[in-house]
């Protein structure tokens, strides 16, 4: 899985006794916007290598162990965002074989690991850390045999990657080649970089940008040997690719920039980041989909909350309307903040708590798993920080799999937070009977496509949302209004419109804007519908035609061809068709986060620093 660890690799002709921990160290610096939880260097001098990792920021273990003493031509390194194992020194990458002849970081998930960690057990290999990544270097030493040239490291390569299952970013140093450098991807990124006298390899150009902007793209399945001033480009079978036929290209960003994806801020590149976040996320282990499930499906009715804070809230919002929906099972949400006077002491060891919450940390959600624990409640989790202070706490949790999230506005992170609970709703009707195999099948295929959809909506939709909130960034009020399942994403877009460009915008139910919201309504007053052609569909037409009767701007996120609100609506934005309606949310609200985005530059501001806020909430 595309998961967002930071890899470098450089192979200088410096001169031995220059150190390159230092560069190798700046290039970490550079990339630690992708994982920051661990790092870690590895380095080939006088015929030993050399490693020196652990847990926390780059700077804090450069204060403990000093990377610039580092020497040598060539070298690794890694910053982590962790995904199998917690972040410690031993889960720090870089990984070495049996003999730490072999050092090896990686990005991206090993999604048959554990059988392959399990084969070379069976063989005399012995492991040291709970990583997924340490099967790779052991693997490569199972391959190499008698007497060890370059060609033998390519080939033993070469094989390993034939046994691997997932996605990944590979660079491999080898003790015997002190100035060559292996790598190999599949579908992560890889890149490399070219100067007169080193060649670096990244997972980012960000990494070597200050020494060079000319830059190779690596393709999938190819394997790159590097070397001071020469790169050789094979398949996986092999053969030979012919250098002179790559294009080079030269990078006109500044550093800043290529961390940004030559975009001008996080918040947008996050929001282009979700399809891949939701692919990556989809193939979570179905067993540990069930196994959540189970929690809930052993839980008598009427004892399962579900609590959270801010955006996180309002997907838990929305599981609750899936796991209605999907497998017949009804979930009380509570937000964090509220949960100890809305329970009061109704918990015991028959109840369940379902807590969210993107970085692990939020101090809301925290005191309401202590507070249910007190009373014997079971406590399983969704987050995206793998060794947070929630999953210690939890009975059990699913890590979802955005990355890292910089851009303070939840965009990437709402969108695994809904799809983790479409698959737990899907899991819970399969362990309660609510739906049968085929059915059960078929929502995932479609949920499958979602990524697709997405990505297709951005490239084509962006521009036109783009315009839209160019006519409406003078609005100093709005009205954000949805039904079901999708009255959430109502929730979350006006918190998106008013988190980063400060106007005052209302997420309000529907059927509820009559009680009180329809009196603010007059000529040109913005009011932001999200209406999905599903079960309330009759209604929520009632609720535009309210509006507009009453001199409303009507802006519209419709499924396409709807041509009854299209034509009631001042302006709209049309949603792909065969997406499942209890998981529209997933997709409803890109436009939503788009149109926000755009109207806080219109107005602006910086979307990645909104004023008064901060990523993790970690005081009540």
């Amino acid at each position: 899985m595309n998961v967002m660890c930071g890899i470098v690799g450089i192979a200088s002709n410096f001169m031995e006794d220059r150190s390159i921990g230092v560069l190798l160290k700046e290039a970490l610096l550079r990339l630690e916007y992708r994982g920051y939880d661990s790092a870690g260097i590895a380095t080939i001098y006088n015929n030993k290598l050399y490693i020196k990792k652990d847990k926390g920021t780059i700077k804090e273990i450069h204060r403990k162990i000093n990377f610039d003493d580092l020497l040598g031509n060539c070298g690794i390194g890694h910053t982590r965002w962790a995904t199998h194992g917690s972040p410690n020194l031993i889960n720090a990458h870089p990984h070495c074989d049996c003999n730490d002849r072999i050092a090896v970081v990686h990005n991206g998930i090993i999604e048959n690991f554990y059988e392959l960690k399990n084969k070379l057990i069976s063989k005399g290999h012995v492991f040291k850390s709970e990583t997924d990544t340490e099967v790779i270097p052991h693997l490569i030493e199972s391959h190499l045999k008698g007497r060890v040239r370059r060609s033998s490291v390519e080939e033993a390569i070469e094989k390993t990657i034939r046994e691997l299952k997932g996605t990944y970013a590979i660079v491999v140093i080898y003790v015997g080649l002190p100035d060559t450098i292996f790598c190999v991807r599949n579908e992560n990124p890889l890149v490399i970089g070219i100067n007169s006298n080193a060649i670096y390899c990244a997972s980012d150009i960000t990494a070597f940008l200050p020494m060079t902007n000319k830059v190779l793209m690596l393709n999938n399945n190819e394997i790159a040997t590097i070397t001071s001033n020469r790169i050789e480009i094979n398949n996986t079978n092999l053969e030979e690719t012919d250098i002179n036929d790559r294009k080079i290209v030269r990078i006109s960003w500044t550093p800043e920039m290529a961390q940004k994806g030559g975009r001008p801020h996080f918040m947008q590149k996050e929001i282009h980041e979700q399809p891949i976040a939701i692919s990556n996320t989809l193939k979570i282990d179905w067993n540990k989909i069930l196994k959540f499930g189970e929690y809930i499906h052993n839980t008598p009715p009427g004892n399962i909350y579900i609590t959270a804070a801010g955006t996180s809230y309002h997907a838990a919002l929305a599981g609750k309307y899936m796991f209605t929906k999907i497998a017949n099972t009804q979930i009380h949400p509570v937000i964090s903040s509220e949960f100890r006077e809305y329970i009061g002491n109704t918990l015991n060891n028959d109840s369940l708590l379902i807590a969210i919450s993107q970085s692990g940390e939020t101090a809301d959600t925290i005191n309401a798993i202590d507070f249910a624990k007190q009373q014997g409640a079971k406590i399983i989790s969704i987050t995206n920080v793998l060794g947070s202070n929630i999953t210690r706490k939890s009975d059990y949790f699913i890590y979802t799999q955005a990355g890292p999230e910089i851009g303070v506005a939840a965009t990437k992170t709402f969108s695994v937070q809904l799809t983790s609970l479409a698959l737990c709703s899907l899991g819970l009707a399969e362990l309660n009977g609510s739906l049968l195999n085929n059915e059960i099948l078929e929502f995932k295929n479609r949920l499958n496509n979602i990524p697709m959809i997405i990505k297709n909506f951005i490239s084509s939709k962006e521009e036109k949302v783009r315009i839209i909130a160019n006519k409406y960034y003078q609005n100093k009020n709005f009205l954000f209004l949805g039904r079901g399942v999708n009255y959430p994403t109502a929730l979350e877009g006006a918190l998106k419109l008013k988190e980063i460009s400060y106007l005052h915008a209302e997420g309000y139910a529907a059927g509820e804007s009559k009680h009180g919201p329809i009196a603010m309504i007059e000529k040109d007053y913005p009011v932001i519908f999200v209406a999905a052609p599903d079960e309330t569909y009759d209604k929520i037409l009632g609720n535009v035609m309210e509006m507009k009767a009453r001199g409303a701007k009507i802006f519209s996120i419709i499924q396409e061809n709807d041509q009854t609100i299209k034509t009631l609506s001042d302006d709209f934005i049309e949603i792909p068709r065969n997406i499942d309606l209890p998981f529209s949310p997933i997709v409803y609200i890109v436009p939503l986060q788009l149109f926000s985005y755009y109207v806080a530059i219109k107005c602006g501001y910086d979307p990645d620093k909104p004023r008064n806020l901060a990523k993790s909430v970690t005081v009540p």
